[in-house]
């Protein structure tokens, strides 16, 4: 038996209707000859789930609390559960798209089956098809198991016989037999047993009122009491345009995201008569990977570690709020512990929905750090995936809200695009669509300080012309 480490036994016991500790990927494929069918996904889910056991594992409590959780196989597990259909009205469309998303990643998982489902999306223009994959935060862990969007996608159209053996699950122990075992676990790994004592009297002391605690809390316009509903926008963009500013002001193209995004905000803010000054920032969470012995390791050969970035909101010049972003992340690259780009992106499988799974880890592990909204941004293959055979066109992260953290960004490069999922509380940002928007007007604003075609802005009224 596998034990839940005591950072996924903690998702698992703060999983609630308003904060549900899940992480989504929305994936949308290529409109092929012979579109992805249901029958045709659960083959080749049960092709390959034996790859990624705990996906027909469910945690089951230890008597007493004597120990975190353990893994234990679905006796009564079914795929169909798992598996989901869905449909958008006609004509498809991609409001319609983030409505349902928005709808489905604010439903809680039933802690009661294995921690996952994937629902299959039909109905959208041009005859496509989207898949939007969720999995609980305690069950990807980057290390002992990825996330499903790895395994399933793959870098071949063709069809590759995979060995399958049949699935028998093992019976699940008495009670008494569990507490035994886990007693004796404890007996020969002390250090262990420390550390879930440590996890035990955290999960009592967080149930106390804080004194003092509002100081760690984030307010502003990105902070709010979570209600059980959530927004999704997205945006999608050419990576060319990100290289280009790049190559003209220098810094990453990881500093033009953050610097857009940082725009964007900025534009969105505006548009909602925030108040906002030149000294305007926003404490934004980036999860970064590393090559460091600190942050939490994956079985990819890299570690991730929480940066904590000021977003230079108040920053009115484009190309000097690009300045300030890549001096601020300057020494996280000179150190020589943060991980090339193109490096990640060559990672086998479809690893960046398991990064992204990571970065949101990392994000909550550090929430007493009080940032207000958490950025994860992961680089991908840029040649074509493919899915049963169909080729993945475009796929977007959904990281989710925790905290009082009223809006999540994830972002992803894949396929000469880059692509971003915006995660929002329903009630807090019902203009989340706006905020997608001002995203993109920021990254317009780069790209043409780039062409040298940037608009000055007016000097007051015009003197009239003497005759």
């Amino acid at each position: 038996m596998q034990r839940l480490s005591p950072l996924d036994a903690m998702f698992l016991q703060q999983d609630s209707p308003t904060v549900p500790r899940q992480v989504a990927s929305l994936v949308i494929m290529e409109a092929g000859e012979r579109p992805l069918t249901y029958d045709r996904l659960i083959n080749v889910i049960n092709e390959r789930i034996d790859l990624v056991p705990r996906y027909r594992q469910l945690p089951r409590s230890v008597p007493g609390a004597m120990g975190t959780p353990v893994w234990l196989d679905d006796e009564d597990y079914d795929i169909s559960l798992h598996v989901r259909r869905s449909a958008l009205p006609r004509p498809g469309t991609v409001e319609a798209l983030h409505e349902l998303v928005g709808r489905l990643i604010a439903r809680r998982l039933d802690l009661d089956r294995p921690l996952w489902e994937l629902y299959l999306i039909e109905g959208l223009s041009d005859g496509r098809v989207a898949l939007l994959f969720k999995a609980h935060q305690a069950l990807v862990d980057g290390s002992e198991t990825v996330d499903l969007a790895q395994v399933l996608l793959e870098e071949t159209a063709h069809d590759r016989d995979i060995p399958h053996e049949e699935w028998n699950p093992r019976p699940e122990p008495h009670a008494g037999e569990l507490l035994a075992a886990t007693l004796s676990r404890n007996v020969r790994r002390p250090g262990e047993a420390l550390r879930i004592a440590e996890h035990n009297l955290g999960r009592l002391a967080r149930k106390l009122p804080v004194i003092g605690g509002d100081a760690l809390t984030p307010h502003g316009v990105l902070s709010t009491d979570l209600s059980r509903h959530r927004r999704f926008a997205s945006q999608a963009f050419d990576l060319d345009d990100f290289r280009r500013v790049r190559e003209m002001h220098g810094g990453t193209v990881n500093d033009v995201i953050l610097a857009c995004i940082s725009g964007g905000i900025r534009g969105w803010m505006l548009t909602r008569a925030e108040p906002v000054s030149a000294k305007t920032a926003l404490r934004a969470m980036v999860p970064m990977s590393v090559v460091a012995e600190d942050g939490l390791p994956t079985s990819l050969g890299s570690k991730v570690r929480g940066h904590l970035l000021s977003l230079p909101v108040g920053e009115s010049n484009p190309v000097v709020r690009l300045h300030q972003v890549s001096y601020a992340l300057k020494d996280h690259r000179e150190t020589g512990s943060a991980v090339a780009a193109n490096q990640l992106a060559a990672l086998p499988g479809f690893a960046t929905s398991t990064f992204h799974a990571v970065g949101a880890r990392v994000a909550d592990a550090e929430a007493g750090r009080g940032h207000q909204i958490v950025i994860t941004n992961v680089p991908g293959p840029q040649d074509p995936l493919y899915l049963a055979g169909e080729a993945l066109a475009e796929v977007y992260p959904c990281i989710p809200l925790s905290g009082r953290r009223a809006v999540s960004i994830g972002v992803t490069s894949y396929h000469s695009k880059v692509f971003f999922g915006i995660v929002a509380d329903r009630d807090a940002v019902p203009d989340v669509e706006v905020l997608g928007q001002c995203i993109q007007d920021a990254l317009a604003e780069l790209v043409e300080s780039v062409e040298g075609r940037r608009a000055r802005a007016p000097r007051g009224r015009q003197r009239p012309t003497r005759r």
